[in-house]
């Protein structure tokens, strides 16, 4: 029988955007923030007028610096921030998050936490918006190379990576 205990692990869960079910009881979905955030927003047919973005995380944590054990998990989705620059009052910034001025060592020890924390053989997909930072640049900052990927999105700006962890 499948244990789904320890199965998924997304640590920069956000509002869960992408997600089918949000609360899927195969993941764990961590976040460095806990909000509701409300906004007026009148596109898209949007007749009341606001928007809410509740960002509600199972777990509060850091992923630069995951509470879990090496190896506990079968499969990590690994989609942190992709913004370095946005005002103080940015609906993207608030949505999906802003890297700090050091987001090259944020993004590599992230890296590195999150292939910590696979099982021998288990898959981090890696979302990546080169908005900013081409995914190129991004790649630099691990050593394990992907398997595959797909660009997707208006402009083909997003990028999906598939990783494997191999024996260790």
């Amino acid at each position: 029988m499948f244990d789904s205990a320890n199965t998924v692990l997304d640590p920069c869960c956000g509002s869960r955007m992408m997600w089918f079910d949000k609360a899927d009881p195969r993941a764990v979905f961590g976040d460095l923030r806990r909000d509701v955030l409300t906004v007026t927003d009148r596109s898209k047919g949007n007749k009341s007028g606001v928007r809410t973005l509740r960002i509600e995380p199972d777990v509060l944590l850091d992923f630069r610096a995951l509470p879990y054990a090496d190896g506990t998990y079968k499969l990590v989705l690994f989609d942190p921030p992709h913004l370095v620059q946005a005002g103080p009052r940015s609906w993207l910034a608030s949505k999906y998050g802003k890297l700090g001025p050091d987001w090259r060592a944020d993004l590599r020890q992230g890296f590195a936490e999150c292939f910590r924390v696979l099982a021998e053989y288990g898959v981090l997909v890696f979302k990546w918006s080169e908005t900013q930072i081409r995914v190129k640049e991004i790649l630099t900052l691990t050593p394990h190379q992907p398997l595959f990927g797909h660009k997707s999105g208006k402009r083909q700006g997003t990028h999906w990576l598939c990783f494997i962890k191999e024996e260790s």
